[in-house]
């Protein structure tokens, strides 16, 4: 198993539809550690670590989005491992 960290911004309808708590409970549901949080500028940033398949399969399911999250953009930037923490267990951020 290949460990990886990424940061993901998305942009979209991903404010005040459930955005963070689908990724939220996706993520637990993968056993992939970090967080999600609203930004000022109306998208979501979130840090992901954990089995790389993983976590790609839970960037397919952020892009696929729901029937109220609609994702126009999901940029994602790999991070090495000194560049972020280990995350142990996935959190909302205020």
């Amino acid at each position: 198993m290949m460990q990886v960290k990424y940061y993901a911004r998305a942009c979209g309808r991903v404010q005040g539809v459930g955005f963070r708590y689908f990724v939220q409970y996706s993520a637990v549901a993968l056993q992939i550690g970090g967080w999600v949080r609203n930004c000022d500028d109306g998208s979501v940033d979130m840090y992901l670590n954990g089995d790389r398949e993983a976590v790609e399969q839970l960037l397919r399911k952020i892009r696929k989005g729901s029937m109220w999250i609609q994702v126009d953009s999901l940029d994602v930037i790999p991070l090495e491992d000194g560049e972020a923490p280990d995350a142990h267990g996935f959190s909302v951020k205020y």
